[in-house]
């Protein structure tokens, strides 16, 4: 927190161990990722990249340090679970990509957002040139790549990258509030859903409706189906269990 959780390689490998087990562990339905301290992720350790410059840092080297950022956020995509970004003070670089993987961002108000690679003559990293395209579109996601403005909660939710804002202090407190109504839903609907979402974008429309077929025929088979129908006709709330 010191360093606004700045990226380096202990933390990009703790990061994508962390998200590889909870995305594996059953026990866990919806998984929250928050910043230690008073931000969020304030972009790379630029004093571990210069230090790594110095000591003439081979290319094998400089790979090394994407094995675990990376791993992190191809686990929030492959994870059968949704995960969710609550997001305080400074949001920059890998942490603005980190977000934009997650399936909903709740921000305090007061976070303030910039891509900034190119500030440091970088390109991006950690997926942020594949889902900001998708969520924001080719000309936007430009704009925020070249020109590394800063922008307020309130932009981002204008944009599609925020779903909610809170005052500050509290995006953590509604980002649990969401993780916890999630955790008492249909496991699998879930997983299936998000599955769907996110092969959309590259499939054909014939693709992409025999995979909903496939994967509402699994739901319709499920345990939590069953519980739904009994619930819905009861005039009750669903107890859904393991889906």
């Amino acid at each position: 927190p010191e360093a606004m959780n700045a990226l380096n390689y202990e933390l990009g490998s703790e990061l994508g161990a962390t998200m590889k087990q909870v995305g594996e562990d059953d026990a866990v339905r919806c998984v929250v990722v928050c910043g230690a301290g008073p931000n969020f992720m304030a972009g790379g350790d630029l004093a571990h990249f210069k230090a790594k410059k110095a000591a003439g840092a081979s290319v094998a080297q400089w790979r090394s340090l994407f094995q675990g950022a990376h791993g992190a956020i191809r686990a929030v995509g492959k994870m059968a679970k949704p995960v969710i970004a609550a997001v305080e003070g400074a949001v920059a670089g890998y942490g603005f990509s980190l977000m934009s993987a997650c399936d909903l961002v709740v921000a305090a108000d007061d976070a303030v957002f910039t891509l900034a690679y190119s500030l440091v003559g970088l390109s991006p990293d950690g997926g942020s040139t594949y889902s900001l395209p998708r969520t924001i579109g080719v000309k936007k996601t430009m704009e925020l790549m070249l020109l590394s403005d800063r922008y307020s909660a309130d932009e981002l939710k204008e944009l599609g990258l925020l779903n909610r804002v809170t005052p500050k202090g509290e995006a953590i407190r509604e980002a649990l509030k969401l993780a916890a109504r999630i955790a008492k839903g249909p496991r699998l609907a879930y997983a299936n859903g998000k599955a769907l979402v996110g092969a959309s974008l590259n499939s054909t429309l014939d693709q992409q409706l025999d995979a909903e077929q496939e994967r509402f025929i699994q739901c319709a088979m499920s345990d939590d189906f069953d519980e739904g129908l009994d619930a819905f006709f009861e005039k009750r709330k669903p107890n859904f269990g393991k889906g």
